[in-house]
Formats: C-alpha cells, sequence, structure tokens
C-alpha cells in the first residue's frame, strides 16, 4: 500500500497591515541609523587620510623648492 503525498503547507500571504508597514519603517530606520554610522566612521578615515596626503604634498614641494633654489646659486 503507498503512502498519500504530503502536503506542503504554506503560510498565507497577507496584505501589508499598517502594523506591518510600520514594523517596515521601523527596520528601515534602524538600518538607515546603522548606515549613517557606519559613513561617519569613513568619513573620518577619510578626512584623516586627505589631511596626511595633502602635508605629503606640501613636503614634497618643499622640498622641491629647496633643491630649485640650491641649483640656481
Amino acid at each position: 500500500m503507498s503512502l498519500p503525498r504530503r502536503r506542503l503547507i504554506r503560510p498565507e500571504v497577507r496584505a501589508a497591515t499598517p502594523s506591518g508597514q510600520q514594523h517596515k519603517i521601523q527596520k528601515l530606520r534602524s538600518r538607515t541609523d546603522q548606515e549613517r554610522e557606519r559613513l561617519k566612521k569613513w568619513m573620518t578615515r577619510l578626512r584623516r587620510a586627505f589631511h596626511a596626503v595633502e602635508k605629503q604634498q606640501q613636503l614634497l614641494a618643499r622640498l622641491e623648492r629647496q633643491i630649485t633654489k640650491l641649483q640656481g646659486e
């Protein structure tokens, strides 16, 4: 005797209720806050790196001016 096939029981698809929308909005807001914190951290790193590059460019320009000045004498 063969056994009947199993029936898949799937949850019913519900329309988006206001409480469901509120939950989505809350999730999106929390994710937005997380992404804002990540961006803040990257902006700090970027600012630090930018100033380090700027400092190196100034140093290089100063050294090149010194070389030019000494060659001119």
